[in-house]
């Protein structure tokens, strides 16, 4: 008993463990799964941010793009000498477009106009952006104003007549009224220069913190941006792990910076920025907790219910050794008494299994009855030739009861066999064995000649039955009611397909397109039990043999299904 309940509590404990390991499976499996599906959102959600950037700060450079060729401007630039007319001109422009400032530049990056914020204080000759714009092309630069806002400057060459750039034009943008539209907003996501500065973020408090703050005082300065290092903060503090292909971040960012969240990144060299996403992990694993808590779960009960049973086998066992053993111990008289209780139990099985196929049987055995009665007559007046015809009859009569018997057992049984060579003849007169009975009550007449060899299939015995009897009850229940019901059934072969079609003379069909649905039915409520899944079940049957099934409306009236299957090799050689 010591040992039996050791070897319980391994069991157990052995059923735990692969239950947790189980358990852990399904977690990563679904952790993995749902991160990849978290990957591709934030991708797309930080190419969409990327994008509205670009947009609205290429607004800026388009604008000074415009303003270079501006007549009032290009004689400015011409002239080289600063007026007063073009600020005006410039402050308005400032004003309809929320700009932060606007510059004209003459070739020596001199400023011949500018509006009255002046909030930049810079040697625009030694920049990069005032270089670029004097080959022709287009420059841009990321400063802080003296007033600690962030700008972003879109320099645009103006041309002389003879060709090359004479000046330039740089339009100033204020990154906090970029900001203003989508801060707040999910996921976190920030953009930070070549200096690793976060220069716009939909989080203020990202804003000029620095990824590897190690300068020592004075100016910061790039091909892309300039800072004063006082105004830079450090970055928070985060951990990196890689896992599937991803970077997974550990932060203390602050409350509205996710604690564990997956770090993605998009380069946009247009605005020489890299755009870095932050979405938050704890979804990812509520998800995979809830997936693997429910593997578990089902794995514990499938566990407990397999114990329970195994528990209530070994009891039954041991109640059953107890019971042999008091068996074994009893008189002469107690073993006849239990012989006896045995042999009635025997006898009332029997008779329940008598009562449910007793109609199928009862004319055969009053046939075989008769012809018994008859060969002895024909015995007792020596015509021993008619006697043999009448026992011929009832061996014919046996193997036909034998073949009733051996029907509606393999129907009631579920069959596991794999898909093999089945007769289809065959199995259409088992099922008209097993149906007969109803057949015979609802009054139907059954037209169908079975054909002269055998036509093979692939298939399997049991469920091919399954769906004959289904069709043929389902065609009785569409004639019901009906003071002519017939039925026909027909088989042909074909050496590519084999054709099995069953027509009814019933009202046809409402929906074909409906009927081999789960649960659709057009009997009347209490007419049948039946759920609307025959048809449904069959149809999945003989798809899995590779065939097809079809119903529709005939043309002269009533419905008719037609199944198709793959002929055997041998059938289809023959």
């Amino acid at each position: 008993m010591a040992r039996t309940s050791r070897q319980r509590w391994a069991t157990v404990t052995a059923f735990v463990l692969t239950v947790a390991l189980l358990g852990a499976s399904v977690w990563w499996i679904s952790y993995r799964q749902a991160l990849t599906q978290l990957a591709a959102r934030g991708q797309a959600d930080l190419s969409l941010a990327a994008s509205r950037l670009t947009g609205q700060l290429q607004r800026f450079q388009e604008l000074a793009v415009l303003l270079a060729d501006h007549p009032d401007l290009t004689q400015l630039v011409f002239s080289g000498q600063p007026q007063a007319a073009p600020n005006v001109l410039l402050q308005e422009i400032v004003d309809k477009t929320g700009s932060l400032d606007i510059l004209v530049l003459d070739r020596q990056g001199r400023e011949l106009a500018h509006t009255a914020s002046q909030e930049l204080t810079l040697d625009h000759n030694e920049k990069p952006y005032f270089q670029r714009a004097m080959t022709g092309a287009l420059g841009f630069y990321h400063v802080l104003t003296t007033q600690n806002r962030r700008a972003f400057l879109a320099a645009a060459p103006m041309f002389s007549a003879q060709g090359p750039a004479n000046g330039s034009v740089v339009v100033v943008a204020d990154i906090e009224g970029v900001e203003t539209d989508w801060r707040g907003d999910r996921p976190t996501i920030f953009f930070t220069d070549d200096l690793g500065v976060v220069f716009v973020s939909n989080r203020s408090e990202l804003a000029l913190m620095r990824r590897d703050s190690d300068a020592d005082g004075g100016f910061v300065a790039s091909v892309n941006a300039e800072y004063d290092s006082a105004a830079l903060r450090p970055f928070f503090d985060h951990r990196i792990r890689r896992l599937a292909g991803q970077n997974l971040w550990q932060a203390e960012g602050g409350p509205y910076i996710p604690r564990r969240a997956l770090h993605l990144t998009q380069d946009l060299p247009v605005i020489g920025m890299t755009g870095e996403a932050l979405l938050d992990l704890a979804p990812v694993v509520r998800i995979a907790n809830l997936q693997a808590a429910v593997a578990a779960a089902l794995f514990l009960a499938f566990g407990a219910v397999l114990f329970l049973a195994t528990e209530r086998r070994r009891t039954l066992a041991d109640a059953n050794t107890v019971l042999e053993a008091r068996v074994a111990a009893r008189t002469a008289e107690l073993q006849k008494a239990q012989a006896d209780l045995v042999q009635a139990g025997k006898l009332t099985a029997l008779g329940q299994m008598s009562a449910g196929i007793s109609h199928e049987l009862n004319q055969p055995l009053m046939a075989i009855r008769s012809f018994a009665e008859n060969a002895a007559t024909f015995l007792d007046q020596g015509k021993a030739d008619v006697a043999a015809d009448n026992l011929g009859r009832i061996s014919d009569l046996a193997r036909r009861m034998g073949r009733i018997i051996k029907n509606l057992r393999a129907f009631a049984r579920q069959e596991t066999e794999p898909v093999s060579d089945v007769d289809f003849a065959e199995v259409i007169d088992a099922a008209l064995e097993v149906t007969a009975m109803r057949v015979r009550e609802s009054g139907t007449q059954l037209h169908w000649t079975p054909p002269p060899q055998a036509i093979w299939v692939r298939g399997g015995d049991v469920r091919l039955q399954q769906v004959v009897v289904n069709l043929i009850t389902n065609a009785i229940d569409a004639m019901d009611g009906l003071p002519a019901k017939r039925l026909d059934l027909d088989l042909s072969a074909e050496q590519n397909v084999v054709t099995f079609s069953l027509r009814d003379y019933g009202p046809g069909i409402d929906d074909a397109e409906k009927i081999f649905d789960p649960f659709y039915t057009t009997k009347e409520v209490g007419h049948s039990e039946g759920m609307g899944l025959g048809l449904s079940i069959s149809y999945g049957l003989i798809q899995s043999f590779g065939g097809a099934i079809r119903g529709q409306n005939h043309p002269d009236g009533g419905a008719i299904f037609t199944v198709t299957l793959q002929p055997s090799q041998a059938q289809a050689a023959a």
